[in-house]
């Protein structure tokens, strides 16, 4: 086989080395996903630091936020799946199922988006309150203005995201890098002249992320035209009820690890309202939105350390996906224990620097234009709700490794007790022990329940790849889920 054909068909996922390969794919990987969590953030610093919105602003960028997540949940869950079954059915040599998957994604995803713009753009008080928008009125206003540009956005950003992990699967990470990143520059470089030239306040920073989005879809499209290892044809696009399941079935984790944190920030941020309204502070009109919008940029570096986990995991489906549909146990073994010891490493690192640069950080988000209370408040948060970091990204590396073997159950489960059992039953619980600390102990408790978990999970899952290779998902089923 020539170097030309091996491309093509991903052959080389199964003969180079762990290593440099997880490098190959991980880096870009992270890289996307940073630049993906970068449009809401990047919003939100510069809202922040817009002496008229101020805190109200970045309370209503939280409120919203959890409404971009949903997107990107369904986004994610479709493009994982695609990634994964892809990879495998390469790695088994049937490129038919492969090129019929990424059509039925295409058109999954095209009728989601639609469907959710028009939720969003008929519900959006309702969901604005759901998500605890009416904290006081400057900030219900705020989101309101914020979300219905958001809204006209969510088909572009949705199929973007969607193909960005099918891209990878075709063995192009570095285009499915660059198509995200371009489209983040481009609401790095609006976003201040929209919010501080035009004065367009949350419109203008709704506006330069979708145009950040349209472009990345752009780019996505003149790819799927130009694939490599998976040649789309008009077949491609014929409703394919077995394959979508089937890929929906592998991405179910990625949903459920988005979507549930969806759930687990409603709770907070009601919470939040909750008993920010019976503090002796923040009881006061004028300090009500602090929690909310503290927590929130909490949250946001939070997502930052996430995402790399979350991309050096995601990275590797490919990689763990091909040589599982290879028969190369050994290789995916390999790759479990370097992907470990990496993402705890990020962990470690994170936690650092939320222990002794918390002032630092709130500073980004504006807090010389805010009161004591708001700093005060913003220390404690980042010192308490993410004191658990090791703990939280190498659960998260678990859950979507499990998801690339195929062992689909066992991934789901965990995500499911980790974001819904714990995240929101937690969120709910200890306050009413604690008040707002309650709120910020949620976090590390829940991690280190989730890992003791994880920790007989892998050891099951390990003792199955020292044996024979889990050939079930070879062969087009879910492998056997490790107890």
């Amino acid at each position: 086989m020539d170097a030309q054909t091996e491309t093509q068909t991903n052959a080389f996922l199964e003969t180079q080395p762990i290593g440099k390969l997880m490098r190959q794919y991980a880096v870009p990987c992270v890289i996307s996903l940073l630049v993906a969590a970068l449009y809401n953030i990047v919003d939100q610093l510069f809202i922040a630091n817009a002496a008229y919105l101020g805190s109200h602003g970045n309370a209503a960028n939280t409120v919203v936020f959890p409404l971009t997540v949903v997107a990107l949940a369904i986004a994610v869950m479709i493009g994982d799946g695609c990634c994964a079954f892809v990879s495998i059915r390469l790695g088994s040599g049937d490129r038919e199922e492969a090129h019929r998957s990424v059509g039925n994604a295409i058109g999954m995803c095209l009728l989601s988006s639609l469907l959710l713009t028009a939720a969003y753009l008929f519900l959006s008080d309702e969901l604005l309150t759901l998500f605890g928008g009416r904290v006081n009125a400057e900030t219900f206003a705020c989101a309101k203005e914020y979300l219905f540009w958001i809204a006209l956005g969510v088909p572009f950003y949705m199929f973007g995201q969607a193909m960005n992990p099918v891209i990878r699967s075709d063995g192009s990470p570095r285009f499915a890098m660059a198509s995200t990143l371009a489209g983040a520059l481009v609401n790095i470089v609006l976003d201040p002249m929209f919010i501080f030239g035009f004065h367009w306040g949350m419109m203008g920073a709704a506006v330069a992320t979708v145009l950040g989005q349209v472009l990345t879809a752009a780019l996505a499209v003149w790819y799927l035209c130009h694939m490599k290892a998976v040649r789309l044809e008009r077949a491609s696009f014929r409703p394919d009820l077995r394959v979508s399941i089937h890929t929906l079935s592998l991405g179910i984790c990625s949903f459920l690890s988005q979507i549930s944190l969806v759930a687990a920030m409603a709770a907070i941020n009601n919470m939040l309202r909750k008993y920010g309204a019976a503090d002796a502070v923040f009881g006061q009109p004028q300090y009500a939105q602090i929690p909310m919008a503290v927590v929130g940029i909490v949250m946001k570096f939070f997502q930052i350390v996430i995402s790399i986990a979350v991309g050096m995991a995601a990275g590797c489906i490919p990689i763990v996906g091909y040589n599982v549909g290879a028969k190369r146990p050994d290789r995916a073994l390999k790759l479990l224990k370097l992907l470990l010891l990496w993402e705890a490493a990020v962990g470690g690192i994170a936690l650092l620097i939320v222990e002794l640069f918390p002032r630092a950080l709130i500073g980004l988000f504006g807090a010389a234009n805010e009161s004591a209370y708001y700093t005060s408040f913003a220390v404690r948060s980042f010192r308490v709700y993410l004191s658990m970091m090791v703990l939280a990204t190498v659960n998260k590396a678990a859950f979507i490794y499990l998801q690339s073997l195929g062992h689909a159950l066992s991934s789901t489960m965990l995500s499911m007790v980790r974001e819904v059992l714990f995240g929101v039953g937690f969120a709910l619980l200890l306050p009413r022990f604690f008040a707002l600390d309650g709120v910020l102990y949620s976090m590390p408790v829940s991690d280190i329940l989730t890992f003791v978990i994880t920790l007989f999970v892998l050891r099951r899952t390990v003792k199955l790849l020292r044996g024979d290779a889990p050939t079930p998902a070879a062969r087009h089923q879910p492998a056997p889920t490790p107890a």
